[in-house]
């Protein structure tokens, strides 16, 4: 029976790709974006203290009460901002499925979607999906920096939304004070809301302060803010984030993920909640990654790639167009066939194909998995 598609353009994602031909060739996987070691010994305790204890029933469907009067202390104590645990935040089954079901709330057909690309794969086939029209902001390398002059002339009277992502993936750029200045000015006297995606709030490098959209009052009665535990606390498999925005927004979307999700795991929300108690397992994130981030680039000065700068996330981005002319997707296949290093082509990013010729690496893995891999990019020419 043929099927009427409601994504035409979609076919499996490059992560999958990547990291299906990375097992085919034995390669190292530096494409998908996750950790190769465990999460915190005292998390996972907890995880199954609490199973004993016999929290295995529904949750509540905006999350736990005490989950969710953690996270407000931990918005608080970081960025200054109060937020009402009981109508501002719901716990999710990860930040894509929060920022999915935002989307469903926030757009409607016809309404328009500024994107800064190249974007998580996620964000297009999702506003496509509730019948949004994405407008493209084309960033490019090697600084991927935003031109506000050209975002406001992307907008009109059709434009519902603006969804940013800092620190970014898959560039590792973090907005400043400024982009968020422009931002609030852009949308000011206008029915235009935001989202902004800061999974990797904190890993953020260098003396660099995170600039969460909760904290400019222009936006904050007209954004939403998504998380992750999983990247938080290395434990992607889990997928648990959650959800910050006004109440006006999540009487609307709490109406949705009733159906579409209902309640998140109860135990590992009970152990979240005893996890954060003690704020140095954030706060000491940045340090962690920065040692990784700087040792896998002495290794990688051992290479031709050329290193685009890394104020944020677990990757790093590489050019490589001085060595060769072919596309990133062949570069990427040739890296994992013949180096043994899978990696991410960042065009897979870009809905056009815009190809600067920069490959994403992932660099959330133990020192000997980077130290082999630096290893056989050595051998590049």
């Amino acid at each position: 029976m043929q099927m009427n598609t409601k994504l035409p353009n979609v076919g499996t994602s490059i992560f999958s790709v990547m990291s299906k031909m990375a097992n085919e060739y034995n390669a190292i996987n530096l494409s998908q974006g996750f950790p190769n070691y465990s999460s915190d010994r005292a998390l996972i305790n907890r995880v199954s203290h609490h199973m004993k204890a016999g929290h295995n029933q529904y949750a509540p469907m905006a999350g736990l009460p005490i989950l969710r009067q953690r996270i407000a202390e931990k918005i608080n104590r970081l960025y200054q901002v109060t937020v009402d645990p009981a109508e501002e935040i719901n716990i999710t089954a990860g930040a894509t499925q929060a920022i999915f079901t935002a989307l469903s709330v926030l757009v409607h057909p016809g309404d328009e979607v500024v994107l800064f690309e190249p974007a998580y794969d996620s964000y297009r086939p999702a506003i496509e999906l509730f019948g949004g029209v994405p407008i493209i902001y084309q960033l490019e390398g090697p600084d991927f920096s935003i031109d506000w002059a050209r975002v406001k002339a992307l907008t009109t009277d059709r434009t519902r939304l603006i969804i940013i992502n800092t620190p970014h993936n898959p560039t590792g750029v973090v907005f400043s004070k400024s982009d968020m200045l422009a931002l609030s000015g852009l949308v000011k006297n206008t029915s235009m809301w935001g989202l902004s995606d800061e999974v990797y709030e904190h890993i953020i490098y260098d003396g660099q302060e995170h600039h969460t959209i909760l904290k400019y009052s222009e936006l904050r009665q007209r954004s939403v803010a998504t998380y992750s535990f999983g990247k938080t606390f290395h434990n992607t498999g889990w997928k648990i984030g959650y959800l910050v925005g006004p109440s006006s927004f999540m009487h609307e979307y709490r109406k949705v993920h009733q159906f579409n999700v209902f309640s998140v795991n109860t135990p590992m929300q009970y152990a979240l909640a005893d996890h954060l108690t003690d704020p140095a397992r954030t706060d000491t994130l940045s340090d962690f990654y920065q040692q990784k981030r700087d040792f896998f680039g002495h290794l990688m000065d051992l290479t031709p790639l050329r290193p685009l700068t890394c104020s944020g996330t677990y990757f790093q981005c590489f050019g490589y167009g001085h060595i060769s002319q072919v596309s990133d997707v062949e570069f990427a296949s040739w890296l994992t066939q013949d180096i043994g290093v899978a990696a991410i082509p960042v065009s897979a990013f870009n809905s056009s194909g815009h190809d600067d010729r920069v490959i994403r690496l992932c660099f959330a893995k133990t020192e000997d998995v980077l130290m082999e891999a630096g290893k056989r990019l050595s051998k590049l020419k």
